[in-house]
């Protein structure tokens, strides 16, 4: 018996052979898995939190924590939320931006100190060679009342004294920007800075420091230690310099007479707080150059300028702009070099990758084209020649290439016939006869792309000319994107919507007014209605019945429903109505800081739009005008609910005309060839219509006011952004536009346009024709 016992046991052992060592591992893991949970339980801690966190445990002398911190410092701690019940709720305000509530500042601000005799010269010329690469820019004058040329911020003073003006200059920079910028930049206006050089110096140093850099000069008589930025070079003030400095302005003034401004900073700073000038720190130095007396900046190629932060002195106003025409080419230059050897690196690296030299993209560096994945995603390729484009924006074949187009193509045939020249000679040397075809996409992945078939003249270093006829393919990328500078805004303005109603739109009346009851007046917002009654020339006179008696009623049932609430309307007659006439009459009853909300009886106004209304709409830089959502005929696309449950029958039928936004599967479009709903203020709004009337005057202005609508005065007589968007909370019933014959021809075509894409869609609209055909055939 013990031998078959035997001959099964070793069988047995043959087959788990292969598995013995994963048995003895995992027997093994697991032991000493069971083993470290004793041990970890025996001892009660963590031994390594010990000795990081413990008073008298281990520590690395080399990880710069000390012994002496606790585990808590570095443990998050939850604070709970008391409120005492017997002190009143008090609603917590929040900031608008996180940025505030988070306590962050902006990087740089810069200072110029200028003069009534170089406020209009060299410190234009500063404002316009730097201003747009620095956040902030102020200029600080000791003229009194000095009138600030367009477009620059000017501070006065009223005093000339050097001291003086500092001095007011480093309290007003504490006063108003101590708690919004880590770097004070100061500056004469007769320095040129090299801006992008000195926002990434600053960018390169920590704020936490007492720093005051510069080109650093000795005092007359003093030691190595004490000395002074000189302020034609321009100089840095660290935040926290500038907060301990404030409390010693005074004394300063008092005690320490210099004729130069630089000078008297210097020794308050070293006086009162023991801190000199200083021309490098942390790695970086302060880099300046002295521009001799009539010295071309194109001749200058010294290491010293090349790589200078700030150039002084500049005594003109064109000098100034020679040296940033000198600065500029050198950057570019620069950013090209870094473009080749960029592209040099991504073309060896290609060859490394799996799909080698086939996978690299043209131009190198760029994004691949766009691949598209269905027939619906392909971009179009528009067709243009050097006098016509034939992609036109109202749907017209062919149009006139002007303005941006026209000066964006010719940009373009240039560039090509540069790169051509630049590859080709001294060989060949091209001249172009004309553009043959042209062709350009946008790709949202790249940019611009345009293939152009040109016409050439070649010419060889012999003179022998032919002509040749070239494809060149060009590409204008993305650059890089940046946030625009835009003036804050609230949502607490008050809204003052204008209503214009005709005699045809009095039955709808009272649905728009139960509308805003429930959507303003009920949740209190913060916003009015004006109702403009515009009669007829035959209607509403004596003894005829009012056609607004409803509309009036109605508006003050709301009255009496909603106290404190008041709609008020005006009664106009006009024979042929003009939005821009209506306008006029509103604007005078209203103050100049009105914010209108122009509507119309198919309108619904919510919140949510009356809050895009005044974020969008912008006193002294923007106008708004939504493109609302129109639905289609009901009668040519019927609305459907959802589907029900599985035996529960037919669908029940759905009420006509209800909102898509709220559930319905209407259908609809946004309707871009009306431009009825508009928001603006009405300083605005009088600034267009006084230009208007001063190039249009009399007849003139009559027939255009005629043919006018308020988006085209703004459009046309303004300065402002129009900013036109689609706007999703504009949904509006299916409605007939009356068009009048009255209307000038361009918005004539506009309402019939309207009304005939509002119909329906393409699907809807075959349908109808093929019902209408199957009845008429039986």
């Amino acid at each position: 018996m013990a031998g078959p016992a035997i001959m099964r046991l070793s069988s047995l052992l043959a087959v788990l052979r292969p598995a013995l060592p994963l048995i003895l591992g995992l027997s093994l893991g697991c032991s000493l898995s069971l083993l470290r949970v004793s041990w970890i339980q025996g001892e009660g801690e963590d031994p390594c939190v010990e000795a990081v966190g413990e008073p008298g445990g281990l520590h690395n002398p080399d990880s710069g924590i000390q012994p002496d911190q606790s585990d808590e410092d570095f443990k998050p701690r939850i604070v709970p939320y008391y409120r005492d019940p017997n002190k009143p709720y008090k609603k917590v305000l929040r900031t608008r931006y996180i940025q505030t509530e988070l306590g962050s500042r902006e990087r740089l601000l810069v200072a110029v100190l200028t003069s009534r005799a170089t406020l209009s010269t060299l410190a234009v010329a500063v404002n316009r060679t730097v201003a747009h690469h620095f956040p902030r820019l102020l200029y600080f004058t000791g003229q009194r009342g000095a009138r600030a040329p367009a477009g620059m911020q000017v501070v006065s003073h009223g005093d000339e004294r050097p001291a003086w003006l500092m001095s007011e200059t480093l309290r007003h920079l504490h006063t108003h920007f101590g708690a919004d910028y880590d770097w004070f930049f100061i500056m004469q206006d007769d320095t040129y800075v090299q801006a992008p050089r000195l926002a990434a110096l600053a960018g390169h140093l920590s704020i936490n420091q007492d720093l005051y850099l510069g080109r650093a000069e000795e005092f007359i008589g003093a030691g190595e230690q004490a000395r002074y930025c000189h302020g034609g070079f321009g100089y840095l003030l660290s935040r926290s310099l500038l907060l301990r400095l404030r409390p010693h302005l005074d004394g300063c003034r008092g005690d320490i007479l210099s004729a130069r401004p630089d000078e008297w900073l210097g020794r308050c700073l070293i006086d009162s707080l023991g801190v000199g000038c200083v021309s490098q720190h942390q790695g970086q130095q302060y880099r300046s150059f002295e521009l001799a007396k009539n010295r071309d900046p194109e001749k200058e190629g010294s290491s010293a300028f090349l790589s200078a932060f700030a150039v002084h002195p500049v005594s003109e106003g064109t000098l100034m702009y020679r040296l940033h025409k000198r600065f500029s080419a050198l950057e570019l230059e620069q950013a090209y070099s870094e473009i080749e050897q960029l592209q040099a690196q991504i073309r060896n690296l290609t060859a490394l990758t799996p799909e080698g030299e086939a996978g690299l993209s043209w131009p190198i560096g760029l994004p691949a084209p766009f691949t598209p994945h269905s027939r619906f995603e392909v971009l179009g390729w528009d067709y243009f020649t050097e006098q016509h484009t034939f992609s036109c924006a109202d749907g017209a074949p062919k149009c006139p290439l002007q303005g941006a187009s026209r000066a964006d193509v010719g940009d373009a045939v240039d560039t090509a016939l540069e790169q051509l020249n630049r590859r080709y000679q001294p060989r060949l040397r091209f001249q172009k006869q004309r553009l043959l075809n042209g062709y350009r996409r946008f790709d949202p992945a790249r940019g611009m792309e345009y293939t152009l078939d040109l016409l050439l003249e070649a010419v060889t270093q012999r003179g022998h000319r032919r002509a040749l006829a070239r494809r060149v393919s060009l590409l204008r990328p993305l650059s890089r994107v940046e946030i625009l500078p835009m003036p804050y805004v609230t949502e607490a303005t008050r809204v003052q919507l204008v209503l214009p109603l005709l005699v045809a739109e009095a039955a709808a009346a009272p649905a728009f007014l139960e509308a805003f009851a429930a959507n303003v007046l009920e949740p209190r917002e913060h916003a009015l209605l004006t109702l403009l009654l515009v009669y007829g020339p035959r209607e509403g006179g004596r003894g005829a019945p009012d056609p607004f008696l409803g509309v009036k009623a109605a508006a003050a049932e709301l009255e009496r429903r909603h106290p404190g609430s008041r709609l008020a309307w005006l009664a106009v007659r006009a024979e042929a109505p003009s939005q821009v006439r209506l306008m006029d009459v509103v604007s005078k009853k209203h103050p100049v800081d009105t914010l209108f909300f122009l509507t119309t009886v198919w309108t619904r106004p919510s919140p949510e739009v009356l809050n895009r209304c005044r974020m969008n709409a912008i006193s002294g830089w923007q106008a708004f005008f939504p493109v609302h959502f129109q639905e289609f005929n009901p009668a040519l696309s019927p609305q459907r609910s959802p589907p029900g449950p599985p035996g529960a029958g037919p669908d029940p039928p759905s009420p006509p005309g209800a909102d898509p936004s709220r559930g319905s599967s209407i259908g609809g479009r946004f309707d871009r060839q009306a431009s009825a709903e508009g928001c603006f203020y009405n300083a605005d709004y009088l600034a267009a219509r006084a230009r208007l009337a001063g190039e249009l005057a009399g007849q003139e202005e009559e027939e255009a006011l005629e043919g006018l609508e308020v988006m085209d005065v703004f459009l046309r007589f303004s300065g402002l952004h129009l900013f036109r968007a689609v706007e999703p909370g504009l949904v509006q019933k299916f409605s007939l536009r009356d068009c009048s014959p009255r209307l000038s021809e361009e918005l004539y075509h506009r309402c019939r346009l309207s009304n005939l894409e509002g119909l329906g869609g393409r699907a809807q609209l075959a349908m109808a024709l093929f019902e209408q055909e199957q009845a008429n055939s039986t």
